[in-house]
């Protein structure tokens, strides 16, 4: 198999090369800043999951009821 690959002649792409390897660079560059961006969202999603987690067990250990931050929003 190696020896057939070895063997095939190279596709010839004269001087659109460049671009062709300037577009695949572009496109991964733009794979990895949504991939970052992605990242951090789901970072501060965790946070606010974390901290209404605590908000949630502080209520529940203060004996209160548990409010509604939508509720809370709103008004």
């Amino acid at each position: 198999m190696s020896l057939l690959i070895a063997s095939a002649p190279a596709l010839p792409l004269g001087t659109s090369g460049k671009y062709v390897a300037a577009a695949y660079i572009v496109f991964v560059v733009l794979i990895l800043v949504y991939v970052a961006i992605m990242a951090t969202r789901a970072q501060r999603l965790e946070r606010e999951l974390d901290e209404l987690r605590r908000d949630v067990e502080a209520a529940k250990a203060a004996g209160g009821p548990v409010a509604d931050r939508e509720t809370e929003a709103v008004l």
